[in-house]
């Protein structure tokens, strides 16, 4: 059993111990879906700590700028330590908690940890059953060595590169970024998979691995249609906008206050789309009977739906077909935040802010149980657990106190201790 003081949140989690030493959104994205699920997450930051601590946005109200709402919508519910991992004392302190974890998760560049004496070969001679996650841009060479291994990366590089980019936006327009970070976020998502998976093999096998996840690989699965869509047609696929390459209807359409999505593909369905809009013949049309024939059509398609939806408003639009026809207006994030799913499904937080008067919303956890469900803290403070964790592991207070003067560790209090 560990010596780290390990709280019981709640979740299928508890009691697995990460050691994360992640940093900006891919990473961290990941261990936070691990923390949600009940782990005990330490983040192990650098003295100065976690880069997007200072990127906000900020509260009103609040002077402090200890983080704002980038760092608390991925580092909730985790515990943080503060370190200086080139220092000697630093590293060693990281190896005493890698005796105490089940995972380590890092997202440096390949050939960093080693620099550092902090390798997975390393880690795992001291704890054989460690499971070792690693995000980069282009994936680690254990996995294989891309060309291109020693690049960084950001969202906006892995979109472009991975393929995303290219079949995103309007046809005739230019390529366009995906809103979300989806470049850090699926690979961030990829990876708790992947760590997931190992942990349940080294419950088994007493033997842990090394899970390795790239941005680049994790944008090329994301667009897993462009690559049968090459090999069976041999085309390279563009952007279609709003339209589908292979449903219809299957889009968005102009309503009279804006926009609804409506997804009425199958044949039986877009029948009864017909009925529904009052024009039943346009479901027997052969212009529109089938499927490949409405693909034909698609600018006869988008007259015959537009001359219905553009008289009605949205939310008529949505009472008339919701129960038959998969259908939804195109909402505005105050409206999802507003919308009585989001609220009764938890999706919604309220957190405690630093420097604040007031709470702050961050988004939920999509991944539901029954039974126990993993509460909501907000982000610690950079060092604010470094005391209370190498106490548990056999530091003394001396010890603890030479090694904050040497400025090999950081401690912040919530009363707001001096910044490193």
């Amino acid at each position: 059993m560990t010596r780290l003081p390990v709280e019981d949140r709640g979740g299928p989690l508890a009691g697995v111990v990460v050691v994360d030493l992640t940093r900006a959104l891919a990473g961290p994205y990941g261990t936070m879906l691990l923390a949600d699920l009940g782990a005990y997450v330490l983040k192990v930051e650098a003295i100065g700590g976690d880069l997007t601590r200072g990127f906000g946005p900020y509260a009103e109200d609040d002077q402090d700028h200890w983080y704002g709402g980038y760092f608390q919508s991925v580092n909730r519910n985790k515990h943080s330590i503060s370190v200086d991992l080139k220092a000697p004392e630093g590293r060693d302190l990281v190896l005493e908690l890698v005796k105490e974890a089940d995972v380590v998760v890092e997202n440096f560049r390949p050939g960093v940890m080693e620099r550092l004496g902090l390798s997975y070969e390393t880690l795992a001679k001291i704890n054989p059953r460690l499971v070792y996650g690693a995000v980069r841009g282009f994936g680690d060479p254990r996995t294989g060595e891309s060309p291109y291994v020693g690049r960084p990366s950001f969202d906006v590089v892995a979109q472009a590169i991975g393929g995303v980019m290219h079949i995103t936006g309007e046809a005739d327009g230019p390529p366009m970024r995906f809103g979300p970070g989806i470049g850090d976020i699926f690979p961030g998502t990829l990876s708790a998979v992947g760590i997931l998976a190992a942990l349940v093999d080294a419950r088994t096998t007493g033997v842990g691995r090394f899970v390795d996840v790239a941005m680049y690989d994790s944008m090329v699965a994301l667009a897993e249609r462009s690559v049968y869509q090459y090999s069976y047609l041999g085309i390279v696929p563009g952007r279609v906008g709003n339209e589908h390459p292979v449903l219809s209807p299957f889009g968005l359409f102009r309503a009279s206050d804006g926009w609804v999505s409506i997804g009425a593909p199958l044949d039986h369905l877009w029948r009864l789309f017909c009925e529904l809009m009052g024009v039943p013949d346009a479901g027997t049309d052969p212009r529109f009977a089938t499927m490949s024939s409405r693909i034909a059509h698609p600018d006869e398609m988008r007259e015959l739906i537009e001359a219905w939806t553009s008289i009605r408003s949205r939310a008529e639009i949505v009472d008339l077909l919701a129960d038959h026809i998969p259908v939804s207006s195109v909402n505005t994030i105050e409206d999802v935040i507003e919308d009585p799913h989001t609220k009764v499904r938890n999706m919604i937080v309220d957190l405690e802010q630093p420097g604040s008067a007031t709470t702050r919303t961050v988004v939920g956890q999509a991944i539901k149980y029954t039974g126990s469900q993993s509460h909501f803290t907000r982000g610690p403070y950079n060092g604010e657990h470094t005391k209370i964790v190498l106490s548990s592991i056999g530091y003394s207070d001396e010890q603890i106190s030479a090694l904050h003067a040497a400025g090999a560790i950081h401690i912040q209090s919530p009363e707001g201790a001096a910044r490193p």
